[in-house]
């Protein structure tokens, strides 16, 4: 069948290096692999609008059709709003001929485009939510027109035959949306977590001369990378002064984590690797010996709502995960097993749990393939996409979709 992807996120390219692209790019590899046309249309293809050379484009990518609406020019939050909402319009005109048979959309604030080619055309929509934007836009950043969003919010949810959530915290927040429609006009709700491609990542031949431990992912407050540098730093272990630290991301912290890592006197065993484009990103996991995912513990009222696409990127590589025990990471991994949960923002427990990996080679390797053949039985993204495909309402032009 034919899909056209809608992503209206000014703050998210599809040929982007950030988790959010990775998260895209891989959907529409898995539709593609399962035997689907896709046609992407988004506000930008790179990092930054109009730039190509902030676009990472996957070489069996190249071939996706991409039609690109730009939000540039906007000053302020009031016109930016403004600006989304005009390009959503926009791609939902460009994508009226396309004759598609399923409408898919990331969803993104005051962006409606999935919903008015839904009621145009009659093809089904489903929308993928991974997180509550109208709450964090208000908590972390600025939010104008907050009627506007909300009533964007809520025509895309209720025209969708099927909403995909990424995490059940967030599936609770879209129920509760929904809660004051008529029960006959809400769409059919489903968690897809995130999931991982095991043909890319792949684990290493073998340990290397040295414990080194990764962090991967965009460096901001709620990721915990300073707790991280301060258990690696403090770490007891006889041979801690030839472990090796690897920082791969960017982001408003990164000079930070760089000014700590000299004041805790390890900037020589840190390596700090920016940004990379996807596809490099497996060869350097492959280099690891373990994985860490050190969100800090949720404050009092807070929900930890994300489904890390870091966790499944490590378990995909063979590496043990080190890991906090918030949200939902203690359903996804084993402890002893496939890694090692920890309590949030304790850095003591978080250096133990390195000191117990960077002590036995051959606990962490059980680990790691532990890890690995769990990713591959559980957690691909074909998987995922045939489930979502699967829980398609059998309901006016759902069935002939399927087929």
């Amino acid at each position: 069948m034919r899909i056209a992807y809608f992503l209206a996120d000014p703050g998210i390219g599809i040929f982007g290096t950030k988790g959010a692209s990775v998260h895209a790019q891989e959907m529409i590899r898995a539709f593609r692999q399962l035997g689907h046309e896709v046609t992407v249309y988004c506000t930008k293809r790179g990092n930054r609008a109009g730039d190509p050379s902030t676009e990472a484009v996957p070489s069996d990518l190249r071939t996706l059709p991409v039609f690109e609406v730009p939000v540039t020019g906007a000053k302020g939050a009031a016109e930016r709003e403004q600006t989304v909402a005009r390009a959503s319009a926009r791609m939902a005109a460009l994508a009226a001929d396309g004759g598609y048979d399923l409408l898919y959309e990331r969803y993104s604030l005051f962006s409606t485009a999935g919903a008015q080619l839904s009621q145009r055309s009659g093809a089904p929509l489903v929308l993928e939510v991974n997180a509550p934007l109208l709450a964090e836009q208000a908590a972390h950043r600025s939010l104008h027109d907050t009627t506007g969003a909300m009533d964007a919010t809520l025509r895309s949810v209720t025209e969708a035959a099927l909403v995909s959530c990424v995490s059940e915290p967030v599936a609770d927040w879209v129920r509760c949306l929904l809660a004051p429609e008529p029960q006959q006009a809400r769409p059919a709700v489903m968690v897809t977590p995130n999931g991982v491609n095991t043909d890319r990542f792949t684990p290493s031949a073998g340990p290397g001369d040295r414990f080194t431990v990764g962090f991967l992912g965009t460096l901001k407050p709620w990721h915990g990378t300073e707790s991280l540098l301060e258990a690696f730093a403090s770490a007891g272990a006889q041979n801690r002064s030839s472990w090796r630290l690897e920082i791969l991301g960017d982001g408003p912290r990164a000079e930070q984590l760089q000014s700590s890592a000299v004041q805790l006197g390890v900037a020589d065993q840190v390596h700090f690797h920016g940004a990379l484009p996807p596809e490099q990103v497996p060869q350097v996991l492959r280099g690891w010996d373990a994985g860490v995912a050190p969100y800090p513990a949720p404050q009092p009222g807070d929900t930890h709502y994300f489904s890390p696409l870091k966790v499944y990127e490590y378990m995909a590589a063979g590496l043990p995960t080190v890991a906090s025990a918030v949200g939902e990471l203690p359903g996804l991994i084993r402890h002893g097993v496939t890694g090692l949960l920890v309590p949030g923002s304790d850095i003591s427990a978080l250096a133990e749990a390195l000191d117990e990996l960077g002590d036995s080679p051959q606990r962490r390797r059980a680990m790691g393939a532990a890890a690995r053949s769990e990713a591959e039985a559980h957690h691909s993204w074909g998987s995922r996409a045939a489930a979502l495909l699967a829980a398609l309402p059998s309901r006016a032009g759902i069935q002939e979709v399927r087929a």
